[in-house]
């Protein structure tokens, strides 16, 4: 459940201004970037079937410290992997009502170099 912190819900409003923009599709699906205190998650959405089509996270990975910049860069380079092994290879940033810098940051440029297009 989405904490109810003053600081949570305007990321959310964020979030939701964004998504009024952004929408995945078959052809381009939404990458989207969950951040949390001690880990951090990617997906990428078609938002017309309503479908995850891929993921990774630093869960998943079984990193030790899932809350610093490396970790984030491993979470970018293994969605990346797992995307064109789908065939998936232009996407829609979706930075989740976060600020591009830092670990979002991380992860999108980890991401464009295992050869994703945003």
């Amino acid at each position: 459940m989405i904490e109810k912190t003053p600081k949570n819900v305007a990321r959310v409003r964020k979030h939701l201004r964004v998504r009024a923009k952004i929408s995945g599709t078959a052809e381009k699906p939404r990458l989207c970037v969950f951040r949390s205190n001690k880990h951090i998650e990617a997906q990428i959405i078609d938002d017309v079937k309503g479908v995850t089509l891929c993921s990774a996270s630093s869960v998943q990975l079984k990193l030790a410290n899932g809350s610093n910049c490396e970790a984030a860069a491993k979470v970018g380079a293994e969605l990346a992997k797992r995307a064109l092994a789908k065939g998936i290879e232009v996407v829609a940033f979706d930075r989740g009502g976060y600020l591009y810098h830092g670990r979002v940051a991380a992860l999108a440029d980890a991401a464009r170099e295992g050869g994703l297009k945003f």
